[in-house]
């Protein structure tokens, strides 16, 4: 009966392996040699760690005020827990639905108008050959990102007043009555999302510019040896160059979805448009704070912040799938 025997390399090629991973396993020592080394390095990100340990990891335990009914007194570690009793009574709540339906609407909206809209700028100014034309479009287009949201807000109120805004003024001048726009629940969305391109497109143009400026000119020259056109260059050599920037940016920006900003959404906000402008957010600060029912905004808050990481880890692993980008390739 034949036996099957093990080959053993030789003893030198054992160790000579064993050396290898030592090596590649640094371990104590190696650690203790690339702090001295680099300890510059290290120094400089010890900054950085403490302000996200300090403002962003401590305050996360405080999120057990979700599941707890929150007394001053007592503090948030004495009072008492009520389990899911918080998450249940949002769930129920006859608003519950329009919050979801409003947020969701209105980022998506936001994402698919701005995403394309800032890769078309960035594409047209990059095939620009006029350099005080360029330079003057990325001013004009990037300056109002450095605009406070409280000075457009009252930019877009003044302009769209039913009695003083220049928008009805022009529309007076063809006879056309005045329109209340931000009185009318309808136009809410379209005001929000356009002010919010005008304001952000340039700044998101440039991250864009900066990926171009990446390419590689041979393939340019390449494609224009073998009678590629300008618009033949771009969606061949420009877009691809620009994936992976551009899938990281819509991946963080659909892991975004649920979070949009508050600030704008709160200014714009009256009772003629809350029935489309009462986002999660706004929702939050009146629960939280004006009526002082903590715990229940903390619930709302973690609930949003849980569906947020949802959608990120997804769309993040289609993204993977389909285009071989993503956050963690």
């Amino acid at each position: 009966m034949a036996t099957l025997t093990t080959v053993r390399p030789p003893a030198g090629e054992i160790s000579a392996r064993r050396r290898r991973r030592r090596r590649e396993r640094p371990g104590l020592k190696g650690l203790g040699r690339s702090l001295q080394r680099h300890w510059t390095l290290y120094l400089l990100m010890v900054v950085p760690l403490v302000w996200f340990a300090v403002f962003k990891y401590i305050p996360m335990s405080n999120a057990v005020l979700a599941f707890k009914n929150y007394n001053v007194i007592k503090g948030i570690w004495g009072s008492p827990w009520v389990g899911w009793q918080n998450f249940e009574l949002f769930f129920h709540n006859p608003v519950f639905w329009t919050l979801v339906k409003n947020t969701f609407l209105l980022s998506v909206y936001t994402v698919a108008a701005s995403f394309p809209l800032a890769i078309i700028l960035a594409l047209a100014l990059n095939e620009a050959r006029t350099g005080l034309f360029k330079r003057t479009v990325q001013m004009v287009t990037y300056a109002p990102y450095f605009i406070s949201t409280v000075v457009v807000v009252s930019m877009t109120i003044l302009v769209l007043s039913p009695r003083l805004g220049i928008v009805n003024e022009g529309l007076g001048f063809f006879g056309v009555p005045a329109i209340d726009f931000l009185g009318n629940p309808d136009y809410f969305r379209h005001i929000y999302v356009w002010s919010d391109v005008w304001q952000t497109t340039g700044y998101s143009a440039v991250i864009y510019l900066a990926a171009l400026s990446g390419i590689d000119p041979a393939l340019h020259e390449s494609a224009k040896v073998d009678g590629a056109s300008r618009l033949q260059r771009i969606r061949h050599v420009d877009l691809p160059g620009i994936m992976p920037t551009a899938v990281v940016i819509l991946v963080l920006a659909v892991g975004n979805i649920m979070a949009i900003g508050f600030e704008k959404a709160f200014l714009l906000q009256n009772p003629l448009n809350l029935s489309q402008s009462e986002i999660i957010s706004t929702y939050v600060y009146k629960t939280g704070l004006l009526n002082a029912d903590f715990s229940m905004a903390t619930a709302i808050g973690l609930f949003n912040s849980v569906i947020n990481l949802a959608l990120l880890l997804v769309v993040n692993a289609l993204a993977k799938r389909i285009t071989g980008n993503g956050l963690w390739s």
